[in-house]
């Protein structure tokens, strides 16, 4: 697909385009046209931040299609976020969408009168809601590692088949279901395994010091703020409204590939005061 859009479209973005979202001086670093593609490919293939900067760097049709040498390094994940949230601050959600049919209408590939999407902040509260699941799915999946290296024994009797098919594997290599209901599905099913997995915590059986385990309290504190659980079940993503810029999670909340080596050596400590 992205080989064929750039034979037959060209550049479909300028830096221009996305101006107003910048300042006066100066020059972003990453362009703002190839920002908007990347985007747009990542709602197109249901890519997380992080997924879509991993295939910039690896794919050599995205890299055809961002005019990007081989070589290129790309760039760090949270460039993606930065740039919707310019997008939001200054009303310039829809201009995605603008560009796109400009550039289709100046190639005639769009019908005089026919109709069109005119709203495209759906596809930039898709991108948040795939990286949001991304989050909880690896927050979880962290505080899974931590304790079973901390606590296997303990660990053990809680884990069933389908948690190891959920987690067994870094989220991030994960694609995602299609469709708002199945996701919204998957993310509440992450929501009731990360509770349950608290309870288990704080219940008699387990002993005090893995509350402290440093993946176990990020995960508490991103469940306050991601779930909200009642009698009737888990709710999940809270919603933000498409004008509110995105700040996404916390950094001293997102899961580390330490986590799970430094789990063992803070319980062990813990147990021998």
């Amino acid at each position: 697909m992205a080989i064929r859009i750039r034979e037959v479209l060209g550049a479909l973005f300028t830096d221009e385009d996305f101006a107003a979202a910048f300042p006066d001086r100066g020059r972003p670093a990453i362009s703002p046209g190839a920002l908007a593609l990347v985007s747009v490919l990542q709602y197109a293939e249901g890519l997380s931040d992080r997924q879509a900067a991993d295939q910039v760097r690896a794919r050599m049709d995205w890299k055809f299609l961002l005019a990007l040498e081989l070589d290129d390094p790309g760039f760090d994940f949270t460039v993606l976020g930065d740039f919707r949230s310019r997008l939001i601050m200054h009303g310039l959600e829809e201009r995605v969408l603008e560009a796109m049919l400009a550039r289709l209408s100046e190639a005639g590939l769009l019908r005089a009168g026919g109709r069109q999407r005119t709203d495209s902040t759906h596809v930039l509260a898709a991108v948040r809601t795939l990286n949001r699941m991304e989050f909880v799915g690896e927050t979880l999946r962290a505080a899974l590692e931590a304790l079973a290296a901390a606590a296997p024994d303990w660990l053990a009797p809680l884990i069933s088949s389908a948690w190891v098919e959920r987690y067994g594997n870094k989220v991030d290599n994960y694609r995602f279901p299609k469709g708002e209901n199945v996701r919204r599905e998957w993310a509440e099913q992450v929501g009731r395994d990360g509770f349950a997995l608290l309870d288990a915590i704080d219940g008699p059986a387990a002993v005090a010091w893995l509350r402290e385990v440093p993946a176990v309290r990020i995960l508490r504190r991103a469940w306050a703020e991601q779930y909200h659980r009642d009698g009737k079940g888990c709710t999940g993503g809270r919603a933000r409204t498409s004008r509110r810029p995105e700040t996404g999670c916390p950094r001293h909340m997102t899961p580390t590939p330490t986590t799970a080596s430094n789990a063992g050596r803070a319980g062990a400590d813990t147990k021998s005061t």
